[in-house]
């Protein structure tokens, strides 16, 4: 079921929004070579205890039955990692790219978004990854808006990934988003413009393309979480909660 938010709780998510962007912030701010993965997942614990935030991502179980939840504050993913790298001992190096998710529940409401960074100086064809991934985000946020058929994000992120010669991750998709980190509906980086729920004032979702140099295919590491791209090619991932409204798309986690 989806579900709908009046403007007092869309207010209330646009403040869990802020601190999410805010420590993001930070932390972009923090990444260079030589600095761990686990010191960044630190930062961002120690940020939500400033804040008496809770750390959505710290504890969440696992989607099957008898995993291990996740451990961590943040999803730290790097280079062919696409998605829930959990942070430790891993030393980022002059090169590298970092995708860190992260997401927070402030007074109740829940804010999410990633970004990807790189470390020191990188390739070209890192940089384009990246540059065109948050671009993709965006062209899937320009059509988040009222009366759209959520087919239409989806399909305008797909194709403006594959215009530009990367492929967009099929296995993990976006999602609704208010008192839970995860709420109806999902909401896929492809597909068709036809398809989907009927986008109405009050909905909130999060955006999150994951785009990979190579191809879409992904598989899931030893520890269970880890996402990698099938050839080990670059992956890169951007994500923004946004807010339904009778202006167009709100974007809560927008820094």
């Amino acid at each position: 079921m989806i579900i709908i938010k009046t403007r007092e709780e869309i207010g209330q998510m646009r403040a869990a929004g802020q601190a999410v962007a805010k420590i993001l912030e930070l932390l972009q701010a923090n990444i260079r070579p030589g600095v761990n993965t686990g010191t960044l997942n630190a930062i961002a614990e120690e940020e939500c205890k400033k804040r008496q935030a809770i750390p959505l991502f710290k504890n969440y179980p696992h989607p099957r039955a008898g995993k291990n939840p996740f451990p961590a504050a943040i999803c730290a993913s790097v280079n062919e990692e696409v998605v829930h790298g959990i942070p430790g001992t891993r030393v980022l190096k002059e090169g590298d790219i970092i995708s860190i998710d992260f997401g927070l529940l402030l007074d109740g409401y829940a804010g999410d978004a990633a970004i990807t960074v790189p470390v020191g100086e990188v390739s070209e064809e890192a940089l384009r990854l990246i540059r065109y991934t948050e671009k993709t985000l965006f062209k899937g946020i320009h059509e988040a808006r009222n009366g759209n058929r959520l087919g239409q994000v989806s399909h305008a992120i797909q194709k403006y990934a594959e215009e530009h010669g990367f492929s967009v991750v099929r296995d993990f998709v976006g999602h609704g988003i208010g008192r839970r980190m995860h709420e109806d509906p999902p909401v896929p980086n492809y597909g068709k413009s036809d398809r989907g729920p009927v986008l109405k004032e009050g909905m909130t979702i999060a955006i999150e393309p994951m785009l990979n140099i190579g191809t879409y295919n992904v598989y899931t590491q030893a520890d269970d979480w880890t996402v990698v791209t099938r050839d080990g090619s670059l992956s890169a991932h951007f994500e923004h909660t946004i807010a339904i409204t009778d202006r167009g798309p709100e974007i809560l986690t927008l820094r």
